[in-house]
This record gives structure tokens, sequence and C-alpha cells, in this order.
């Protein structure tokens, strides 16, 4: 009597299966690519303890690796950086700022690799809803007279875009907590803007107060008021 044919395999486990160690590579690089920029597609291996064939089983070589890597965080920064204050324009300038960094700062070695190498195009278009975002406020403010006149929106969003990938780029060199680096992309992007550094430092510790502490946590809902004493922050005279 012939036998029934042998069940066939569960492509939906081994499908999970892949996507869970796709995720787990893509994890380990961004550990191992922070600790080193030159890290190897071994060196990723061992750190997501898998064999190197493994690895190869998902990415044929590092700039395939690399690429999906920094897409999917620029991906991610744009679906994060949704919501902002809808109220005051350079309270959503600290957001966007604080949110960027926030976003990127595990992995802030690996961000020069999105802003100053080959992937810098591919990046630029995973992150365009982020700059529509912030061309929108930026448009809104100098309409509302709060932030600087002397300059067209779209110029002026490029600045404060500059600014904060500046600090990115330094962070790389130079040692910044969690909260150090959010105030100073912030302060960054709000000097551009046309603020002093005092009033840049009042919307960036209100911000701040309400910021989660990781990515992960849900972002503040609403309009960030801020402080009622002393003055409000004003933008600089231009000469």
């Amino acid at each position: 009597m012939p036998q029934p044919p042998s069940p066939a395999p569960y492509p939906r486990a081994r499908r999970r299966d892949a996507a869970e160690n796709r995720d787990a590579i893509l994890a380990a690089a961004a550990i191992a690519l922070n600790r080193d920029p030159d890290s190897t597609l071994e060196a990723i291996a061992a750190e997501a303890g898998l064999s190197r064939r493994a690895l190869y089983g998902h990415f044929a070589n590092r700039d395939e690796l690399l690429l999906e890597l920094i897409t999917r965080r620029a991906a991610r920064i744009s679906t994060r950086l949704t919501v902002v204050d809808q109220g005051d324009s350079r309270v959503a300038i600290a957001q966007i700022g604080g949110g960027l960094w926030r976003e990127i700062e595990n992995v802030r070695v690996m961000a020069n690799f999105a802003v100053r190498g080959p992937f810098m195009a591919l990046v630029g278009e995973a992150l365009a809803p982020t700059r529509s975002l912030l061309l929108e406020v930026v448009t809104r403010g100098i309409a509302q007279k709060q932030l600087r006149q002397d300059v067209d929106a779209a110029l002026l969003a490029r600045l404060i875009e500059g600014a904060a990938l500046a600090v990115l780029e330094e962070a790389s060199r130079t040692p910044l907590d969690n909260d150090a680096g959010a105030r100073l992309v912030m302060k960054a992007s709000l000097g551009v803007a046309g603020l002093s550094w005092t009033d840049s430092a009042t919307v960036t510790e209100a911000v701040l107060a309400t910021m989660p502490d990781t990515p992960d946590d849900p972002a503040p809902s609403g309009t960030t008021d801020l402080p009622t004493t002393g003055t409000t922050p004003q933008t600089e005279r231009s000469a």
C-alpha cells in the first residue's frame, strides 16, 4: 500500500526564521559598525552569532548589508518624526532635531555612511518625508515671525538640516551622552533658525523635558508649553 506523502515543510515558519535571522544580522551590524566603522562581514556574523555562510544567505556583500541597514533606519526616522508641535515652529524644530538624535544616537558612527557616503542619495529619498515636514515647519515659522526673516524657507530648512547633521558627524569623534547630544542638535538647529543662544536653551529644555527616554517610547502628543516666566524666545534681529 503506498505511503501517504510526507507533510510539506512549513514555509511560513521558514520565512519567519529567515526574517528573524535577517533582523538579528542588521542589529548586530549596527553594534559592530558603531564600534568599528570598518567592521568586516565576518565580524558582523560573529556579533550576530551566525556563520559567515548564514550571513551570505541574506546579503551578497557588505555594501548590500549597509544599504538595507541605513535605509531602514532612515525610514524609521521619517515614520517616528511625524508628530510635532503644530503651534510653535521653534518647538517643532527642536522636536525634529531631538527625535533625529534619539533615533540615531546608538548608531551615530554609522550615520556618516548615510550623510557623507555613497548611499547619500538613497538615504535622502527615505528621509524625504522628514525634510518635507521640516520645510513645512520653517515656512510656518517664518510666516508667524517666529524664525529669522532674512533667509528663504527652503534654504533655511536645508541649513537647519545641515546643522543637525554636523552635530551627528561630530558625535562620531566626540563622546556625547543621550541628553547632551539631543541638546546640542536642538540648540544648533535653533541657532541657525535665528534664535539667540539663551532662547535656544529655553526652548531646548522645555522640549527635552517632554521627550521619551528611548526611541521606542511613545512620542508626546499635543503641544509643548514654553516657560511663562522671563521673556518669550524671540528671533535675532537681522543687522
